[in-house]
Parts: C-alpha cells; sequence; structure tokens
C-alpha cells in the first residue's frame, strides 16, 4: 500500500525537524508561517529563538509589535509577523485562548490560508486533512496524473490526496509526502531511483515508457505545477520593505529616524532608490501597520 511504503520510509528518511516533535497549535502555526516561503535551515534556529522569546499565545499577544517585528528579522515577508500576532490575539479573545480544531474555523483567523489552517488541524490535532503546499501538490500531480493530460485542478487534487489517507494517519501521510517533495520529488531534479514510490508513480511510468519507445519525454512543464521562476529581488520594491525595516529594526525601540535619515540609512545598503519610490513605498508599509508615520518621523509599532 503506498501510504504504508510512504509512512515507513519517512519513519527512517524524515529530516529530524522541531516542530515535528510537538502537536502545540500555537507552535506548529509559527513554524508553518515562518516556512513560508523560506528555506528550512534558515527557519530552524529562527523558530527556537522566537518561542524563547514570545513562549505561547499569552506573550506574543502582549508583546509590543515592534518587538516582534524585530525578532523576525531574516525571515521575510514582515507582514506575516504582524499576522501571526493578531492571530493570537483573536484567539485568546474569540476562543479563550483554544486554538479551533476545525478548519473552517482556522481560516477564518488572520492570515490564515487552506494550507496553514489544514496543517494545524492535520499536525497540531492530527486530523485527516488533506491540503497543499508546493511540495505536496508537485507530488500529488507526478504521482496520481496522467503526464500526456493536463494537470488537474486543486480540488481534484485534494480530492485524491484525501482518498489516500488512511484513517488515522494524517499526520504521518501529510509530513512523509511533504518531505518527499522536498528532499527527492524536487522541481527541477526528482531523484527517481531513490523514490520509494517510484512504481506507484504516473509521471515515473511515463517516463520510463517515453524511454523504452524513444520518444520525448511526456512530462509537462513544470512551471504549471506552482514552479515560477523568482522575480528579481534585489531593487524591487520588496527589497526596499526589507530595507526600511531594517534600518527602523537598528534603532532604540520606540524610537524611530526622520524620513531624511531613514532614506540615507537605505540607499546605505547599496541600491539607488528615488525619493518618490521611498516614499511611496514608506506609506505603503504604515497602511500594512509595518510602520508608523509620526510628526517627528518614522518608527516601528509599539
Amino acid at each position: 500500500m503506498l501510504a504504508d511504503t510512504l509512512r515507513n520510509w519517512f519513519i527512517y528518511a524524515g529530516r529530524d525537524l522541531p516542530w515535528r516533535h510537538t502537536r502545540d497549535p500555537y507552535r506548529i502555526l509559527v513554524s508553518e508561517v515562518m516556512l513560508q516561503q523560506t528555506q528550512v535551515e534558515r527557519v530552524v534556529p529562527k523558530y527556537h529563538a522566537f518561542l524563547a522569546q514570545f513562549p505561547d499565545l499569552a506573550a506574543l499577544a502582549a508583546a509590543p509589535t515592534s518587538a516582534i517585528i524585530t525578532a523576525w528579522q531574516g525571515l521575510g515577508y514582515n507582514r506575516r509577523a504582524l499576522y501571526l500576532q493578531k492571530t493570537a490575539q483573536t484567539v485568546l479573545a474569540a476562543y479563550g485562548g483554544v486554538f479551533p480544531a476545525d478548519v473552517a474555523l482556522l481560516r477564518t483567523l488572520p492570515g490564515l490560508g487552506p494550507y496553514t489552517a489544514g496543517a494545524i488541524a492535520c499536525f497540531a490535532y492530527e486530523q485527516d486533512v488533506a491540503f497543499m503546499d508546493v511540495n505536496i501538490r508537485r507530488v500529488a500531480v507526478r504521482l496520481w496524473s496522467d503526464p500526456l493530460a493536463a494537470i488537474p485542478t486543486d480540488a481534484v487534487l485534494l480530492d485524491t490526496i484525501h482518498q489516500h489517507i488512511p484513517t488515522g494517519q494524517g499526520w504521518a501521510f501529510n509530513q512523509a509526502i511533504m518531505e518527499l517533495g522536498a528532499t527527492i520529488c524536487t522541481a527541477k531534479t526528482p531523484q527517481c531511483p531513490r523514490c520509494p514510490v517510484r512504481v506507484a508513480c504516473a509521471d515515473y511510468a511515463g517516463r520510463r515508457t517515453a524511454d523504452e519507445h524513444l520518444l520525448p519525454l511526456p512530462v509537462r512543464s513544470l512551471k504549471k505545477v506552482a514552479e515560477k521562476p523568482a522575480p528579481r529581488f534585489v531593487g524591487s520594491n520588496r527589497y526596499f520593505r526589507g530595507r526600511i525595516i531594517d534600518a527602523l529594526r537598528a534603532v532604540p525601540a520606540n524610537a524611530g529616524l526622520s524620513q531624511s535619515a531613514l532614506y540615507e540609512a537605505v540607499i546605505a545598503y547599496g541600491e539607488p532608490i528615488t525619493d518618490a519610490t521611498f516614499v511611496t513605498i514608506v506609506t505603503k508599509l504604515a497602511v500594512d501597520g509595518l510602520v508608523v508615520l509620526t510628526a517627528d518621523g518614522i518608527r516601528l509599532p509599539n
């Protein structure tokens, strides 16, 4: 059975990651939010440091927002830190500090999409829930869809995944399929000979058939499986948003910088930016709640 093969492989091949040793929904949430578009190797030390500073929901909810943004340094996408605090505050206010187990209720929490809600329901409450990140989606497409046909919709893929989850084994199944996508069934160089479920893989069968008949590989473009080329980062608005936040992190808590001083601190990173673009980005950061505009200048929120 495919699920048994995956589970047995995961037992001896799965990475020893700290969030796999807990069923605390708060710690699961922290790990999942950190892991969004950030490599595991970078997340592990940040995860430990963040939890040391904010060990539970109450600590995170009550902390100065500036402290959370500062602790988030190195993870990027600083709005995720704001959503994390807002989620903590919402769970305390609306649910007495206990995370709901229902996926639909989890999705009502600030910043929680279908993947994160499903991950909490599965990894914290061990529910047999199907959900997809880029790794799970890639494995599902390759395993269970015809390589000569159109890529199934996400709804179809989710239904297929759910059908393969053995009753009571959602945690192990989802961890295993995610691990497979992250370490073996990778986007550009899948290591099919090492794959524990290659004999059941539709994509692998298609590759073998093509090789045997000297045909072009019937493999669809991986760009259609949510693997898109990363846009240029240095010099982008996202780059300057990060540099502005970094500059404000460097000043004492509750202090700020004048607009001109902040501008000089940002261009000191080595990338040019016009005054107009700088003002536009700062204004958008204020709208997003990541900075506060005062009569004296710009600072992180309290």
